[in-house]
């Protein structure tokens, strides 16, 4: 058991039965941290900072947003998952990335399913299909047929993530061909594509509609089953051919688990509160996110179902990783 996990446990004990009671009573007393595992100007780290200001009004103490890249978001995640669980350390992620992980790592240093408690959903975003704005193809279809005739490399934000594995899925479906290129983060991923090193990527709308908005990037197609009013005459890949295909980013908070189910609760309603407040809301819907919120028992089971979908497909790429 990790030191403080067994330090909060003393003193819970200590306290009698109602340790964890009186606990969550005197929550917060001191400043939090929303653990970010990816680095800065991705969907996530846009959340985070667009949440903590007004969370840290709310409970009235700093929240500070806390870069921990590495890993495809295991870093960030290992830390959060092995921390002290009191309700001051949070983990703001792509949870279906997060799902992924314990398919494709071989030796995982914990367990998101057992070390890991969901507060709420926040929001989600459809990955684009774009490409360099050289490449000469307007549709899913003639990239494809392209694809066969040259080489084009398709810029994965991070080996195993779910960009990568939507990209998989997509070659498969649609019968294209590509080389993956592999990135430490979606920001690099990006660059490299508007600089058109790579000319192929699959990434959240959140933090890829700027660069299809300034002209850096064309985008083929959207992830979702139906389309994005932003940008509603960008058709979906399902309507290109690829019957019901969907893929995103879940951008959610989550906790230790052991956190007190009060504490949890407090977090659940303040973040759900923020997260739908006009302006977030507007701001995101800007952007290409929608704001999707759940219970903390929801999230959980939509977390234990995006693990058993994303081990199907990494099963059948056979992707792994030490």
């Amino acid at each position: 058991m990790n030191l403080n996990r067994r330090k909060l446990l003393a003193g819970s004990l200590a306290l009698g039965p109602f340790g964890h009671e009186a606990l969550a009573q005197a929550w917060p007393a001191r400043p939090l941290r929303i653990v970010v595992p990816y680095p800065p100007g991705g969907s996530s780290d846009i959340i985070a900072r667009a949440i903590s200001q007004p969370l840290s009004e709310a409970l009235k103490q700093p929240v500070i947003v806390d870069n921990k890249a590495g890993a495809n978001g295991n870093v960030g995640a290992e830390l959060v998952a092995k921390a002290a669980p009191d309700g001051y350390t949070l983990l703001l992620c792509d949870v279906g990335a997060l799902a992924i992980s314990p398919s494709v790592y071989t030796r995982l240093p914990f367990d998101p399913g057992r070390d890991l408690r969901g507060v709420t959903m926040l929001a989600y975003s459809p990955h684009l299909l774009v490409v360099h704005p050289s490449v000469p193809a307007s549709n899913l279809k003639e990239l494809v047929a392209l694809s066969k005739k040259t080489e084009l490399n398709f810029a994965v934000t991070a080996t195993g993530s779910a960009p990568h594995l939507a990209g998989v899925a997509l070659e498969r479906a649609s019968g294209a061909r590509w080389q993956y290129v592999p990135y430490k983060g979606g920001v690099q991923a990006v660059s490299d594509t508007v600089a058109g090193q790579t000319q192929v990527l699959m990434n959240g709308m959140l933090a890829t509609l700027p660069q299809v908005q300034g002209g850096k990037l064309k985008v083929l197609g959207v992830s979702k089953r139906t389309r994005m009013p932003l940008i509603g005459d960008v058709p979906t890949i399902a309507e290109q051919g690829v019957p019901d295909f969907e893929s995103g980013t879940w951008q959610g908070a989550l906790v230790p688990a052991g956190t007190p189910a009060a504490v949890i609760a407090r977090l659940n309603a303040e973040l759900i509160r923020i997260i739908r407040s006009p302006e977030i809301r507007s701001r995101l819907a800007g952007q290409g996110a929608e704001v999707v919120t759940m219970a903390p028992t929801e999230q959980d089971r939509f977390f234990g179902a995006e693990r058993a979908r994303w081990a199907q497909v990494v099963a059948q790429a056979q992707i792994r990783l030490d």
